[in-house]
């Protein structure tokens, strides 16, 4: 079943400025980074049914069969400063995570972005900052809600895909896509609020974070994997990583793994 654009808009717009959903484009953050530079306003939705060329993190293709939520959300967050921008990946993690539980599935997340559900991927988030533009962030997220084709192929490390309907049986697009989008703008109007520091989504996104106190390989781009135990967030949203030597190091960016418990 398609999603309903006229009960999206219906429930949502309000908190959100404009909602659009199409059929297929190749990906929702570079149309919404375009529209970015076109002026378009603040908290602007585009949802695709299906995107062609998607995209996850450090540029690879992100799978987008028929029947999951692919969205994008732009941001324009004035009064927050840039070093906290990457805090908006990190919401939209505490988003989903409220998103499964509304339909009675327990997840956590491996940081920064990834949705589990047990040791598998449910969902992942990618932030744009759009070159050019002042304070203009774009949110992608693809959450996998139909059950998955059997040719979905295995993420980084290994980590073996899920969806929400494996584990709650059948559900309806539409009302998933309503629950995300207005847990994120609670969320993102709470964190604006604050100036881009709020001890308690710092404190809620630490809860489900299953990275923490575990060991783990990072993987880098420009040098070799980081072997460790993660140890905190900064309150930028940082890693911090302490290998076996004792030596902490923050990781701002990168693909973590999780090792099993020696």
């Amino acid at each position: 079943m398609t999603l309903d654009a006229a009960a999206l808009r219906d429930k949502l717009i309000g908190p959100y400025a404009a909602i659009d959903v199409v059929a297929h484009t190749g990906s929702t953050n570079a149309d919404l980074r375009v529209a970015a530079s076109r002026g378009a306003h603040d908290r602007t939705v585009l949802i695709a049914e299906q995107q062609t060329a998607g995209m996850g993190r450090r540029g690879r293709g992100w799978v987008s069969p028929t029947g999951g939520l692919y969205l994008s959300v732009l941001f324009r967050p004035s009064g927050v400063a840039p070093a906290r921008l990457p805090w908006l990946t990190l919401l939209a993690g505490v988003a989903l995570v409220r998103t499964a539980k509304s339909v009675g599935v327990e997840a956590a997340l491996k940081w920064p972005n990834d949705l589990l559900i047990g040791d598998a991927k449910a969902a992942g988030v990618l932030a744009d900052v759009t070159a050019g533009v002042a304070q203009a962030v774009v949110v992608g997220i693809g959450l996998n809600v139909a059950e998955l084709p059997a040719d979905v192929e295995p993420g980084v490390g290994g980590l073996m895909p899920t969806s929400l309907e494996d584990h709650a049986g059948p559900l309806d697009r539409t009302e998933v896509a309503i629950t995300l989008l207005s847990e994120l703008a609670a969320l993102e109007s709470q964190w604006r609020r604050a100036g881009g520091d709020e001890p308690a989504l710092r404190e809620e996104y630490r809860k489900h974070c299953a990275t923490l106190g575990r060991p783990v390989r990072v993987e880098l781009a420009r040098s070799e994997p980081l072997l460790g135990t993660a140890r905190y967030l900064e309150t930028d949203g940082t890693l911090v990583v302490r290998d076996d030597a004792g030596n902490d190091h923050s990781v701002s960016a990168g693909d973590v793994v999780h090792l099993r418990v020696r």
